[in-house]
């Protein structure tokens, strides 16, 4: 399927690609790494395996750098939880003090623990579960998820063993969302591996069976919030079990625009998956029309109305390097059920071997920009890509036997990649400005957390990297657009808003925000919803569409952070 674009748009994005496109203010995006100064610099560990194949399943398991952007106490900044991987290392959870600068809270707070000897840290979000109106933690494992209670007091509590959350999976991905609008929020998991004991292997046949189209994975798990601190495992009611595939990222969003959250499965070695959602607690797979099959490598699910159009779209990182071309998706919501793949024709296209990707507004002129983070190894000078190749080639090679992978080593195996930032022109393309903007590190980047952290209307983000001190960006884009913040919190619906629909209103035109939990690879976002006004300096309307039904349509001044809660609007 193809999507027909205007030749005089076509034409304009042509030219307005070429020369470049100023901030509202006629300045450029501009970013200052400030982790160390900060008090916000966090080496990630990967785990270390013992064994004659301990690296293969090191590599294969390389990916649990991950950060989760949230407000736990309260005090209007959004705090950091990042993630370590090896054994016996700590997970930091880091208190913003204000004026950019970080405290590390680990020990007092109780959250550092989950890497031991038979589970490996991957993810984390934060969500309120239990709607006490205090974020809880939510940490997830190759081995079974930690859910912290949050005690209100700077300290959590570990419920697992009573919240039902204690299944084995080897969880890589996970969002909080309210599937089924019943104002409790949610679980969905992606599992990588299938369900085995990585660190005791009776089979050595754990990994993919086809590096196009594997369906040996372990799909994804959907946990129901029942209300009382307890979760269920509803994926078979829900519909969502036949699903075997490697999954590397889930998101959500309200792709049909009718008020129930939809879901996208990014799969690693096989086809992506979007899910419908029926509204009555049930999905129903719509990939084949929607999207169609893919053997590509999914790697990240974020989502966003890039064209201002009305419609949520999707990015996909995917992998471009020596040997595999794949390319990036961009899926194009057509408003009737299909998506078309745009990435080529916007320059979203390559960006090596990707990872999590995050649209916002950095300059605030009312068009999402996009970050990506790429880079799977670096090490020595030895390139690990013409010694796999060899085994690819080789007739006969069983893929899922650990023992048919050759010793990594040493080796670089698409390292030293230089990071993404596409500037969006005008909602027909995007222009690759990373060197520019001084954001092209080459680390081995995972996870992206956006948030405004010093809370001047300026969205900032920290990196998280594999087996490498993390980043802080902090944005000084001189000349930015005028700019609204919106903290929601729900009262019918859940008290995090996730799922809430946001459509601003300007002179220029609407614009809408959705809040979600968690999308994005390794990666989450501040809850706030940041909408960048371009040169607009008033807000005709900002209507709010709750998970609960109910809307509402409350005042915003500009350049200013407004708390709104469910049904105090007209």
């Amino acid at each position: 399927m193809t999507r027909a674009w205007p030749p005089a748009a076509l034409l304009l994005a042509a030219v307005m690609t070429a020369a470049g496109v100023a901030t509202p203010g006629g300045g450029s995006i501009r970013f200052v790494e400030v982790g160390a100064n900060a008090g916000a610099r966090v080496r990630h560990h990967t785990r270390v395996f013992k064994g004659e194949h301990g690296d293969v399943l090191g590599m294969f398991t390389s990916g649990g750098s991950a950060v989760a952007v949230g407000d736990y106490d309260n005090d209007g900044l959004d705090d950091l939880f990042v993630t370590d991987s090896d054994e016996g290392t700590s997970c930091h959870l880091l208190h913003n003090d204000g004026r950019f600068h970080f405290t590390d809270v680990t020990a007092r707070a109780g959250v550092g623990g989950g890497n031991d000897g038979r589970s490996i840290v991957a993810d984390a979000i934060w969500f309120d579960y239990d709607n006490d109106g205090w974020r809880d933690l939510l940490v997830a494992r190759f081995g079974t998820p930690i859910l912290y209670r949050n005690n209100g007091d700077g300290t959590f509590t570990d419920v697992t063993s009573r919240s039902g959350l204690d299944a084995f999976a080897n969880t890589i991905a996970a969002i909080a969302f309210d599937y089924d609008n019943d104002g409790r929020l949610d679980l969905l998991f992606g599992n990588y591996f299938k369900p085995v004991n990585l660190f005791d292997l009776r089979d050595p046949h754990v990994l993919p069976t086809n590096l196009d189209n594997a369906a040996n994975g372990g799909g994804v798990t959907l946990w129901r919030n029942l209300g009382d601190g307890r979760f269920e495992d509803v994926t078979a009611k829900a519909g969502l079990s036949g699903h075997t595939g490697w999954t590397l990222d889930v998101g959500h969003a309200d792709l049909n625009n009718d008020g129930f959250q939809d879901v996208y499965v990014a799969s690693d070695y096989g086809t992506d998956r979007l899910f419908i959602n029926n509204g009555d607690g049930t999905f129903r797979d719509v990939t084949e029309r929607a999207i169609g099959f893919d053997t590509k490598k999914g790697m990240n699910v974020d989502v966003a109305d890039y064209d201002n159009d009305g419609w949520l779209d999707v990015y996909v990182t995917n992998i471009t390097d020596e040997y595999m071309r794949e390319c990036n998706m961009l899926w194009h919501n057509n408003g009737d059920g299909t998506f078309t793949d745009v990435a080529r024709e916007t320059g979203t296209c390559e960006t090596l071997w990707g990872w999590a990707a995050k649209f916002g507004d950095f300059d605030n002129d009312r068009w999402p920009d996009l970050f990506v983070a790429n880079g799977l190894r670096s090490a020595g000078p030895e390139n690990y890509i013409p010694i796999v190749l060899e085994m690819i080639v080789r007739p006969g090679v069983d893929f899922s036997d650990v023992s048919s992978w050759p010793a990594i080593g040493n080796r670089t195996w698409s390292g030293y990649q230089r990071k993404k930032l596409f500037r969006n022109v005008g909602g027909h393309a995007f222009r690759e400005v990373g060197a520019a903007a001084g954001v092209d590190n080459d680390r081995d980047g995972r996870g992206v957390g956006l948030a405004d952290f010093d809370n001047d209307g300026r969205l900032d983000w920290f990196q998280t990297n594999a087996n490498q001190p993390s980043l802080l960006y902090r944005n000084v884009t001189a000349g930015a657009g005028h700019w609204i913040e919106l903290t929601l919190i729900g009262t019918k619906s859940n008290r995090d808003a996730i799922g809430a629909r946001v459509t601003v209103e300007t002179a220029t035109g609407k614009l809408i925000r959705e809040v979600n939990g968690g999308n994005g690879y390794a990666s989450q976002s501040s809850l706030r919803v940041h909408v960048g006004l371009g040169r607009d300096t008033v807000v005709r309307s900002v209507r709010i569409r709750w998970p609960s039904g109910i809307v509402d349509t409350v005042a915003a001044p500009i350049d200013r952070m407004t708390t709104v809660r469910e049904g105090e609007g007209r």
